[in-house]
């Protein structure tokens, strides 16, 4: 049986209800890793302890949310897997993590990853085998450095460069919002979602990034 993983509810809810996926097992995964902190004990109690405190929420409403969906896959009830997520940045972090779990759980079999347009239409396929992404996974989101290994897919490349440097004091995410510090939050959450659709961030991640730009440059 073929377990699909989508980056998300939505489109979780999008392919259940066309029945696009039917036939195999789906599953989303509501996580948001390009923003707040993580560790590098994929899915352990630590983890999803840091990550509940990145979500305002409790242990258990996160293991309810995040961990609970993806039980096919810790449990290894799946003869192939296959990855669908977006080009942006938001949803290629998604997907490096869940690679790097996969690594730590020395699954060896070729890995799908279709990507998805914006209205979760296939864009393009990749395949490949889970073998280094841990590595890449700690060096990127726990050392915030850029891996000297070849990277693949092209486009993961791409969204781990993107994620490396948009927080930075330069970058033109940062410097957009100090330029727009008169714009009330919720009208500038809406421009930052049509201006910047590569980084894929949702309005609860850029009211946090609003809120602290705009108290450290009081």
């Amino acid at each position: 049986m073929v377990l699909n993983i989508l980056n998300g509810q939505a489109m979780y809810d999008y392919y259940k209800g066309t029945d696009f996926l039917k036939g195999g097992w789906m599953a989303p995964f509501n996580e948001a890793m390009s923003y707040g902190s993580t560790c590098k004990d994929l899915f352990s109690r630590e983890f999803v302890e840091i990550r509940a405190k990145v979500h305002h929420v409790t242990a258990e409403q996160y293991t309810e949310h995040t961990l609970k969906p993806l039980e096919p896959l810790f449990n290894k009830e799946f003869t192939k897997i296959a990855l669908w997520f977006d080009e942006d940045m938001f949803c290629q972090i998604n997907l490096l993590t869940l690679l790097a779990w996969l690594d730590s759980a020395n699954y060896k079999e070729v890995v799908d990853i279709h990507i998805v347009g914006e209205r979760f239409e296939p864009v393009s396929c990749f395949t490949v085998v889970a073998e280094g992404y841990l590595a890449i996974y700690n060096q990127v989101l726990m050392e915030k450095t850029m891996p000297e290994e070849e990277i693949q897919p092209d486009i993961l490349k791409k969204g781990i460069e993107l994620y490396l440097k948009y927080l930075h004091e330069d970058s033109e995410l940062i410097r957009y919002i100090r330029e727009h510090r008169q714009v009330p939050a919720e009208d500038l959450v809406v421009a930052l979602i049509t201006k910047f659709r590569e980084y894929g961030l949702g309005d609860t991640q850029y009211f946090e990034i609003i809120q602290a730009t705009r108290l450290e440059h009081r």
